[in-house]
């Protein structure tokens, strides 16, 4: 009997630089791990430079997953669309957790994450990998859906 092997799913996970919250992220780390992926967890307080970094040890990461509790994560990834633009971060960038300060949510909040270079935001940690299995299927598409003519 032949064991079929396929290569690990590596995913960048991290919490943004200035929070230290910690139980989320390992948390989801040991949810993603029994899901198959190999992760790549740099813990708290991890600015984007770091997360730059790693991509560049890591290019065959599929996401860099970055949480945030303490709600200051705009502050924190001032510098993504710079590392995106210039390539240091390929891949999608998806952002979760609580990501603005205060009990009264803005609504620009989450356009002002993606105009930092945030590709998704997750409400519920648990659609993690569905999110990450719909993101490969479409980087592994050979032609793009077209309507019949």
């Amino acid at each position: 009997m032949t064991k079929q092997t396929t290569a690990p799913r590596t995913v960048i996970l991290g919490v943004a630089a200035s929070d230290s919250h910690a139980v989320a992220n390992h948390l989801i780390a040991y949810s993603l791990r029994g899901a198959g992926f190999d992760v790549v967890n740099l813990g708290t307080c991890t600015p984007v430079e770091e997360f730059a970094a790693t991509c560049h040890e890591h290019a065959d990461a599929e996401a860099v997953i970055i949480g945030s509790l303490n709600g200051h994560i705009h502050e924190d990834l001032r510098g993504l669309a710079e590392a995106k633009e210039s390539g240091q971060i390929a891949c999608p960038v998806i952002v979760g957790g609580n990501l603005s300060v205060g009990s009264h949510k803005d609504a620009s909040a989450h356009e002002r994450l993606y105009a930092l270079g945030v590709d998704h935001i997750l409400i519920d940690p648990a659609e993690l990998p569905a999110l990450l299995n719909k993101l490969r299927a479409a980087r592994h598409r050979t032609t793009p859906l077209r309507a019949a003519s």
